[in-house]
């Protein structure tokens, strides 16, 4: 049988269509993607565009929510939350159309496979199956999204979060930042406590309910370890490390303590930490320098990042910052494996990853000597790989509230800082790889301007919008 030409024309078009569609994705770095990395790199400022810099060349930087479920459950001291945060009641329905817009604008800014943290203040406080509404969300806006919470919930509430109506699976892994340290109040079981060591068990039991979760339902995990560092428990770091990095944990990411959010819970002495002083405490406990320079996130004085892996118990930085061979190696891996090959068809990613190597072929012998030289200092190949377990660093350093503001105004003004602490604090606004979305006013704002400067008057508007039931209205 002899197809019509008007078939015949129309699949051939169809097929051409396809084709170009294919094509198109294929591509080392989508085009959407690719506009937003220039976008973002052109927007950097001198002092971050640097060799190594992430920011602009593989990642559009991390995402977070806002004004979607301030209210917490915990009274931490210090606590980065405007005072009004907990006179905002927990609602499903308002929490998942501003992530939908939230999500949506970013996903117009910034391209796809960008990293996105569902925080606002307390997660679980969601219902279980908002919760999985919101992570499937935005995946569908082609985040990686990360769930931000204090862990003071039980396995039940993850199952229900993870799984759908017949007990079957809704994702097949799942990302968790868990904080936990002595400045929080109260956990069940111990509501106030007084070191550090006292958590590890708490600790443990959090990563434990993801390794049931994957025995029972083959749900992978990536899990974060979150901590606010103060002079109270900054020497109390190396043990947390030293204790808690076998149990399951990927990243252990600390926060010195900066002067954000409700003025009551802040003290003086929160604020004589600076970022080498506890760096120094990090690097104690993992056991070995902690080099942050040949791969970077944004300004260094805001994050230290260190990629590595321990191999039994010796931890060994991926990448060494005094070897020019290891900075060429990030150089042409950020050259030939631009963006992020996140939420991707295995033909699709399997076809990226071959134009990425035909159009860039040296990325292949200076990541083979890459990853030789690492073997090298992690003891050659006589160790007992079996036990390799990755293991990131990070250190957040955020702005305090008064010079954010005013940095924050220059940036809207269109203007340049003269006065030092201020030049440094629009600096690093300007490098920031975490911000927040606003569709309504077309910006993206950096996180410490959100919670330094919006969050205030976003809570006052959400305390009206979705106050608190009273016994009178029920």
């Amino acid at each position: 049988m002899i197809m019509p030409q008007n078939e015949v024309h129309y699949m051939m078009r169809y097929l051409a269509d396809r084709l170009r569609k294919f094509e198109r994705e294929s591509r080392p770095v989508d085009p959407e993607t690719a506009q937003a990395l220039k976008s973002r790199w052109d927007a950097m400022p001198a002092t971050s565009k640097v060799p190594g810099q992430l920011i602009g060349r593989k990642s559009a930087g991390c995402e977070a929510t806002h004004g979607v479920f301030p209210k917490c459950n915990f009274s931490c001291k210090p606590c980065y939350h405007s005072a009004d945060a907990n006179k905002v009641r927990i609602d499903g329905p308002h929490t998942l159309r501003e992530i939908d817009r939230q999500m949506g604008f970013l996903r117009e800014k910034r391209g796809n496979g960008q990293f996105a943290q569902l925080i606002g203040g307390e997660v679980s406080l969601l219902e279980a199956r908002d919760h999985g509404d919101a992570i499937a969300l935005m995946r569908r806006h082609g985040r990686m999204p990360m769930s931000f919470t204090h862990g003071d919930f039980d396995y039940d509430y993850l199952r229900a979060v993870v799984t759908d109506d017949n007990d079957s699976p809704r994702f097949n892994w799942v990302s968790f930042a868990c904080h936990m340290d002595t400045t929080m109040v109260g956990r069940t079981g111990i509501k106030k406590p007084q070191s550090e060591a006292e958590l590890n068990e708490y600790r443990g039991r959090f990563c434990q309910m993801f390794d049931r979760l994957k025995d029972e339902y083959g749900i992978r995990s990536y899990l974060a370890h979150n901590m606010t560092v103060t002079r109270d428990n900054v020497d109390q770091i190396p043990d947390v490390i030293r204790q808690c990095h076998g149990q399951g944990w990927r990243m252990f990411s600390f926060q010195p303590a900066a002067y954000i959010g409700n003025e009551n819970r802040w003290s003086e002495g929160y604020r004589e930490l600076d970022s080498d002083s506890v760096w120094g405490q990090v690097e104690a406990g993992a056991g070995t320098a902690l080099n942050y320079g040949a791969m970077q996130f944004g300004d260094t004085r805001c994050n230290r990042v260190t990629w590595g892996a321990y191999v039994g118990d010796a931890y060994t930085p991926m990448l060494d910052d005094s070897d020019p061979r290891d900075h060429k190696a990030v150089d042409d891996f950020m050259t030939a494996f631009p963006g992020n090959f996140a939420h991707r068809r295995p033909l699709e990613t399997t076809v990226r990853v071959i134009r990425s190597l035909a159009s860039h072929p040296a990325v292949i012998p200076s990541t083979v000597g890459q990853l030789r030289r690492f073997v090298q200092r992690s003891g050659g190949l006589g160790q007992d790989w079996r036990t390799l377990q990755p293991v990131t660093f990070v250190l957040h350093q955020f702005i305090d509230a008064a010079d954010t503001a005013v940095a924050w105004q220059h940036m809207k003004d269109g203007t340049r800082a003269t006065e030092p602490r201020i030049v440094e604090a629009q600096e690093r606004l300007e490098a920031c790889a975490y911000s927040m979305g606003h569709p309504d006013t077309d910006e993206l704002v950096p996180a410490c301007v959100q919670h330094g400067i919006l969050d205030i008057e976003e809570n006052r508007k959400l305390v009206q919008l979705l106050p608190l039931p009273t016994r009178r209205n029920g």
